[in-house]
């Protein structure tokens, strides 16, 4: 088991969420993702995830930066993969928690721009935009569908190719856009996710 190397920034944060108590109706949201995982290391087959929301610019974007860095971090090859219902922008706050957290990102140009997102200095970075959950580069089999949102979860009924439908719906930090709570929102939704990427991670054997 081969242990990326994260960014020392990041190793930090991950030390600070890592003594996050998850309530106990969360890890039972939680523990079908955890199955999947296990299942498809216990026979050898490839860990895919697409994570998956309405938008594909914030939610869905934060769990596949951190479900990648923290499967990383423990040791566990995962492909993380992110997608939605339509496609529209990476927001800018959701990258700018990213950057701020420690992640280095590097931004394209465009209306709809390509984001290079590093995590460690031993991977390759994810490149993340908005885009729909069946585009050309996500998986197209024997893969996790996981739902970050309920209005995606309610109207994908059926995700094709998807060897698991796994809904955790996390609650929206673009309520609070244009506010001067937005980026301590951004903020504490990201810290979520990553708490329970930490969670599922750790119970993988």
């Amino acid at each position: 088991m081969y242990k990326t190397k994260l960014f020392p920034v990041l190793i930090k944060k991950l030390d600070q969420l890592e003594g996050t108590d998850i309530p106990e109706n969360r890890k039972k949201v939680l523990q079908p993702l955890i199955d999947f995982i296990q299942q498809q290391k216990n026979s050898g087959e490839a860990i895919k995830l697409n994570f998956i929301c309405t938008h594909n610019s914030r939610r869905s974007q934060l769990a596949q930066v951190w479900a990648q860095a923290i499967s990383a971090h423990f040791g566990i090859k995962t492909e993380c993969f992110s997608g939605g219902t339509e496609e529209t922008v990476f927001f800018k706050n959701a990258v700018e928690t990213l950057r701020e957290t420690g992640f280095i990102i590097k931004s394209g140009s465009g209306e709809n721009p390509h984001f290079q997102v590093f995590y460690s200095e031993e991977a390759e970075p994810l490149v993340c935009y908005s885009k729909v959950y069946d585009a050309p580069e996500n998986p197209t089999e024997n893969f996790a569908a996981v739902m970050t949102c309920s209005h995606a979860d309610e109207n994908c009924p059926f995700i094709p190719g998807s060897k698991a439908r796994i809904p955790l719906d996390y609650k929206d930090p673009k309520q609070f856009d244009d506010t001067p709570l937005a980026m301590e929102k951004y903020e504490e939704r990201s810290d979520q996710i990553a708490s329970e990427m930490i969670y599922v991670f750790q119970h993988i054997k």
